[in-house]
C-alpha cells in the first residue's frame, strides 16, 4: 500500500495576503467601442474621426479618408463567458465578441470587485499606446480625435465612481495644444498624461530638448505623472513587427513581438536618463508602463559604466535619479520578484495585470504571484500593490 506524504503547512493564498490592501492595478486597457468617436464628434467630423468600416469584407478602424489604423480587433483575450483564450485568435475578435468588462464601465467595476481591485489605471489601443497612430491625417483632425477620446475617458472615470483612472492622451505634435489639453484634462480630474516616447521621428524636438520644458513644468508643479507605455512610438512598435524570423508561426511571432515590446522601454528609459533633462526636474514623476523591472539593475549599472568609459558626466548618477523619480510596472515576474524589487527599490515598483490584453494575468490576477507574496514583507506588499501607485497617481486610499 502506498504511503501518503504528510501534508505541508498551508501556505496563505494571495487573497489572504492582500486582503487589507486597496489594490491599484497600474496598467489595464479599454477595448474601444465602435462609436466612441462618432457618437461624440460634431456632424462635420463624424465621417472622419476614428471609426469602423467594412473594406472588402474586412472590418477595420480608419481615420480621415479611410486611412488605416487597425484591424477591427479588440486586443482582448477574455471571452464573453469569462474564459481566457490563448494563441492568435484575439486578432479575429472585435468588441462584440469579448467580455463586456473590457469596454463597459459598469461591467469593469463589477469585475474589479470580484478580483478585489480598488482602482485601475487605463490606457488606449486604437490611437496607439502613446497616441502615435494616424499621423497621415490633418493635425486638426488628430487634435479633435485626441480630445474626443479624453472626453470619453473623463466620462468613464466619473461613471466608475473614481475607480477607473484613464491617462490623458496628448496632441504631442503641438506643444501649445499639449499644454492646453493637459490643463483641461487635469481640471476634469484625470490623474496623468500618456505620451509618445519618440516624437523626434515626426520632426518634433526630442523629449530632452527645451521645447518640452513648459509641459514638464506643468506636470511637475501639479504632481502629474508622465507615462511611457511600451510600444508608445513607431520606433517601439517596429520591434514588435521585426522581432521574429520570417519562417516562424503566427504564435511564435506574437510571442517574440510581445517580448520585444517589453525591451523597448529599456531604450526609452536609458535615453531619458542619458539626456539629463530630469536633472532640471527632480520632482517630475516618470512611469515605465508594462515594461517589467528585472532589467533595471543591469541597465543602470550598464549606463553608468558606459557613461564613465565614454566620458559622460552627470550631476546626479542615473541610478540615483531613477530611485528619486522613475517607476516601473510589472506583472509576470514572479521567479525573482522579491530580489528584483529590493534591488530596484521597493518604492519604485508598481503591480499591473495588463487586463484584458492577450498576456494579461487572468482569471485570477493575484494567485499567480502567491509564492512571491509569501516572501514579501507586509510593507513591501502594501507599497507594490497599492501605496506606490496611490502616491504616484494621487489616488485616495483612505
Amino acid at each position: 500500500m502506498a504511503t501518503v506524504a504528510p501534508l505541508k503547512s498551508k501556505q496563505p493564498t494571495a487573497r489572504e495576503l492582500l486582503q487589507n490592501i486597496k489594490i491599484i492595478d497600474v496598467d489595464t486597457h479599454i477595448s474601444e467601442w465602435h462609436d466612441l468617436w462618432t457618437s461624440r464628434a460634431p456632424e462635420k467630423l463624424k465621417n472622419l474621426v476614428p471609426r469602423v468600416v467594412d473594406t472588402g469584407g474586412k472590418r477595420q478602424w480608419v481615420i480621415g479618408e479611410d486611412q488605416f489604423l487597425f484591424d477591427s480587433f479588440a486586443s482582448c483575450s477574455v471571452m464573453p463567458d469569462g474564459s481566457k483564450a490563448t494563441g492568435v485568435g484575439f486578432f479575429d475578435r472585435d468588441v462584440g465578441q469579448i467580455h463586456k468588462a473590457a469596454h463597459d464601465v459598469k461591467e469593469r467595476v463589477k469585475f474589479m470587485d470580484e478580483q478585489g481591485i480598488h482602482a485601475q489605471i487605463v490606457y488606449p489601443n486604437i490611437l496607439g499606446f502613446g497616441g502615435q497612430r494616424g499621423m497621415e491625417v490633418d493635425a486638426s483632425l488628430r487634435l479633435a480625435s485626441v480630445q474626443i477620446f479624453n472626453d470619453a475617458m473623463i466620462e468613464m472615470q466619473e461613471e466608475s465612481g473614481q475607480r477607473i483612472f484613464p491617462m490623458a492622451l496628448l496632441p504631442w505634435w503641438d506643444i501649445e495644444e499639449s499644454l492646453k489639453e493637459t490643463e483641461r484634462c487635469m481640471k476634469a480630474g484625470l490623474k496623468g498624461i500618456n505620451i509618445n516616447s519618440d516624437p523626434h521621428i515626426h520632426g518634433v524636438p526630442s523629449l530632452g530638448e527645451a521645447h518640452w520644458n513648459p509641459l514638464w513644468d506643468m506636470c511637475q508643479s501639479n504632481g502629474l505623472p508622465v507615462n511611457f507605455h511600451i510600444g508608445a512610438s513607431d520606433i517601439s512598435t517596429s520591434w514588435y513587427f521585426n522581432a521574429a524570423w520570417p519562417e516562424m508561426s503566427g504564435e511564435q511571432k506574437v510571442t517574440l513581438g510581445g517580448l520585444m515590446l517589453f525591451a523597448t522601454n529599456q531604450r526609452v528609459m536609458a535615453s531619458i536618463l542619458a539626456s539629463k533633462f530630469l536633472e532640471r526636474y527632480p520632482s517630475l514623476k516618470i512611469v515605465s508602463v508594462e515594461s517589467g523591472a528585472g532589467w533595471i539593475p543591469f541597465l543602470l549599472e550598464g549606463l553608468e559604466y558606459m557613461s564613465r568609459e565614454g566620458g559622460v558626466e552627470y550631476e546626479t548618477p542615473p541610478s540615483e535619479v531613477f530611485r528619486r523619480q522613475i517607476y516601473a510596472c510589472t506583472f509576470f515576474e514572479r521567479r525573482n520578484f522579491v530580489d528584483t524589487i529590493r534591488k530596484v527599490g521597493v518604492d519604485n515598483i508598481m503591480f499591473e495585470t495588463d487586463y484584458p490584453h492577450p498576456a494579461c494575468l487572468y482569471p485570477d490576477s493575484f494567485e499567480y504571484m502567491t509564492d512571491a507574496l509569501v516572501e514579501m514583507t507586509e510593507e513591501e506588499r502594501f507599497k507594490v500593490f497599492s501605496g506606490n501607485a496611490a502616491r504616484v497617481y494621487n489616488i485616495d486610499i483612505g
